[in-house]
């Protein structure tokens, strides 16, 4: 857990004024008097985004501490909470995941914040000769995809049925970094990740992928219902800001 020095004897009192009012029933006075831990759900593809930009929330508010975030695949992560994980945040790669959250009542209106796209990618080198989606269907190639019911694994679907291609999979993957990180250590030829995970790897290529300009996944987040304090909405609010769009953008995702 990151640990924060330097925090003032007023915000410290203020803090247990907050407490004393019963948490976040008891109302945010001051323009800078949110605090509180944050625990946040997030995509497993908003790993280096997310933790820059949690990192610039509790620079912003030195009374906020977001707690380690819980990455994974957005189905894995939803299910969580469904069962009774608790979250205040909940990020997803895809609205049909956070819908389910919000069908079983614990979170309204949520809003998306980015978008992304597939990518089809190998290891450096490319050993396989991959030369583009079709390979996919190669026998003599190792393919890892993500599982159907993660969004990547949905996305994967909807590109592979758009091509035509049927492939033959090795393995599949609960979330895009399990498969970036078989391709990168040379465990499969080829697989399909997102354009913002195969930029963060220096031991993966890219080979063109026609039709994935057309399958793109967006992004939603919401602060839960049984959010513990003000906080949550303060680290949803700077997502959705333009300082936090600016963080994703950096990280290659696209706009809302």
């Amino acid at each position: 857990m990151r640990r924060r020095v330097g925090i003032t004897a007023g915000l410290t009192g203020l803090a247990l004024v907050l407490a004393g009012c019963g948490g976040p029933g008891g109302g945010t006075p001051g323009t800078d008097a949110v605090a509180g831990q944050v625990t946040v759900f997030a995509a497993a593809s908003l790993s280096g985004a997310f933790d820059e930009i949690a990192a610039d929330v509790e620079a912003a508010h030195p009374g906020v501490e977001i707690e380690p975030i819980r990455y994974d695949g957005s189905s894995t992560l939803a299910t969580q909470l469904i069962e009774g994980a608790r979250a205040d945040v909940f990020a997803s790669a895809d609205e049909a995941n956070l819908q389910r959250v919000v069908d079983a009542g614990l979170a309204a209106s949520p809003r998306v914040f980015a978008t992304n796209r597939l990518t089809l990618v190998v290891p450096t080198g490319n050993p396989g000769d991959v030369t583009g989606l079709a390979d996919l269907a190669d026998p003599d190639l190792a393919v890892v995809l993500c599982a159907a019911e993660v969004p990547c694994g949905a996305a994967s679907g909807q590109l592979a049925r758009a091509a035509g291609v049927t492939p033959r999979v090795d393995s599949y993957e609960q979330n895009v970094t399990a498969v970036l990180t078989k391709i990168a250590t040379g465990e499969a030829d080829a697989g399909l990740v997102y354009v913002t995970d195969a930029a963060r790897s220096d031991d993966v290529e890219t080979v063109a992928t026609v039709g994935a300009d057309d399958v793109v996944n967006r992004y939603p987040i919401v602060a839960l219902a049984e959010a513990r304090t003000p906080a949550a909405a303060a680290f949803v609010d700077h997502v959705l800001s333009p300082a936090g769009r600016a963080v994703l953008e950096r990280w290659g995702f696209g706009a809302p």
